[in-house]
């Protein structure tokens, strides 16, 4: 009965924190809102690569003017599962925390996507607000081997 307990504190802990991470309940996206696919939008080719120990995107940096709508275009090029979040580097922090805990979370939020080797996906984005924001994979190691990057939005 406890291992059945803890088992359902466990998935209710990973439930809400992708519900939060996700920015549902009224909550805001903390990097903007997702995009509109009527509306045009800029292509932005993201690799996620892991060699001689290094795990990066390609590019790190992204220059965005506010309001502006940018369709990334994920693609794992790497030789193990990665993700990308995009976030406050506040939230990332915290959402990483988290990771730790539960190492095997699963993402596919309007922000956020999980893609195993070879994979590729989507994500449309609106930036509606200035300053910078993160990218990053936050399973456990990835981000401390290089794996994120900033989105600068003027």
């Amino acid at each position: 009965m406890k291992s059945l307990v803890l088992s359902i504190a466990a998935v209710l802990a990973v439930s809400v924190a992708g519900i939060s991470a996700a920015g549902a309940h009224g909550e805001a996206y903390s990097a903007g809102t997702p995009g509109n696919p009527k509306k045009p939008a800029r292509t932005v080719t993201v690799i996620m690569t892991d060699k001689d120990g290094v795990m990066k995107y390609e590019p790190n940096r992204i220059a965005v003017k506010k309001g502006e709508q940018i369709r990334f275009v994920l693609e794992n090029k790497g030789e193990v599962k990665h993700e990308f979040i995009l976030a406050s580097m506040h939230d990332n922090k915290k959402h990483g925390e988290l990771m730790k805990k539960f190492p095997h979370m699963e993402h596919d939020e309007p922000n956020s996507k999980s893609l195993e080797p070879g994979q590729k996906a989507e994500i449309l984005w609106q930036f509606t607000k200035s300053g910078t924001f993160e990218f990053a994979c936050l399973i456990p190691g990835h981000y401390e081997a290089g794996m994120h990057g900033t989105a600068s939005v003027k």
